[in-house]
């Protein structure tokens, strides 16, 4: 016979919570810096480099958008 012990959220303690939490929000500062650097820098881009990589101007935040939060 098998036993099987787990822990969920509801056991761990408060200052388990907060580090849970400054990592949430530290990952989703992190991730909305590279959206914005990335806006940035291809805003800052002429028309033709663009159309060299293969981007639209009107594609820019969904670029921006993939290369900081994924699919």
């Amino acid at each position: 016979m098998a036993y099987v012990n787990s822990t969920g959220i509801a056991r761990k303690g408060l200052l388990d919570r907060v580090m849970l939490l400054k990592d949430t929000l530290v990952t989703a500062f992190n991730q909305r810096r590279v959206y914005e650097r990335t806006v940035a820098e291809l805003n800052a881009l002429s028309d033709r480099d663009l159309a060299d990589l293969g981007i639209s101007r009107l594609a820019i935040a969904d670029v921006a958008r993939e290369a900081a939060y994924g699919k």
